[in-house]
């Protein structure tokens, strides 16, 4: 029996450093596209989150100012009792020292009578302290609740004025971010992490620059006429040696 070899020829699509510089360029393009809509927004997503942080911290305060009132409430209930204790016994020692028959007896009973009206005198003290601080209480718990409507009513304002930028570029934004999504499948998965990595630790979060004038695009900085040239020729990837930034030729696209 006669073996016969078959040959078998894979195709395999050889991705050029130019291509892959394209694709970077055309993502780079549709995220600075992504930050000038997220941009419009401003600092409102901060400014609400603040606002949000600030509602729940004078919540918490007004509970914290209630818990104190309450306490203070029920240390003047204990007060009124303590002093209400107080009469009664009075009352009864002064019933009980009308048949008193000595003197030592008639003295325990004065003194109890005006140990009892210490006591009453002090919780009176005590009343005028608690009340005074319930006043007190209630005027920051009624000033942190004006200071809390204040920051409901910015909040409503911040969230409409969100929901309106919102709404006028959300279908852009989606769009553009599936058109990201699209754009990094075709780039290999160390470039693409390259590129994530530079547009974090850029301020303006260009990872891709061209080289205007001698000089990188995102620095400034002058780019040596050798390494222009490598820039030129689109056979490998340069990164800018002073900001980190994948350099491209501006005329890339013109071929």
């Amino acid at each position: 029996m006669v073996k016969t070899a078959t040959k078998t020829t894979k195709k395999t699509n050889i991705i050029t450093v130019e291509s892959k510089l394209k694709a970077l360029y055309q993502l780079q393009c549709i995220d600075s596209n992504i930050d000038n809509i997220r941009v419009v927004r401003g600092e409102l997503p901060l400014e609400i989150q603040d606002l949000e942080d600030d509602i729940s911290g004078l919540n918490t305060r007004i509970e914290k100012y209630n818990e104190e009132l309450t306490a203070l409430d029920d240390n003047l209930a204990a007060s009124r009792l303590k002093k209400k204790d107080a009469k009664a016994l009075i009352k009864r020692y002064d019933k009980q020292i009308v048949n008193i028959k000595n003197n030592r007896e008639y003295e325990s009973l004065s003194k109890e009578i005006e140990f009892q009206t210490l006591e009453i005198e002090l919780c009176g003290k005590k009343e005028k302290e608690i009340k005074a601080k319930k006043l007190m209480k209630d005027e920051v718990i009624s000033g942190t609740k004006d200071t809390l409507k204040g920051r409901k009513k910015e909040l409503k304002i911040k969230n409409g004025e969100l929901d309106e930028i919102t709404k006028e570029t959300n279908k852009e934004e989606k769009s553009l971010i599936k058109k990201s999504d699209k754009a990094q499948k075709v780039i290999e998965d160390r470039l693409l992490n390259a590129y994530s990595r530079i547009r974090d630790n850029v301020r303006n979060g260009l990872a891709v620059v061209s080289v205007d004038r001698d000089a990188c695009g995102g620095c400034k900085n002058i780019i040596p006429p050798q390494r222009q040239l490598d820039i030129r020729t689109h056979k490998k990837v340069i990164v800018c040696e002073h900001c980190g930034r994948i350099l491209i030729d501006a005329n890339m696209f013109d071929k």
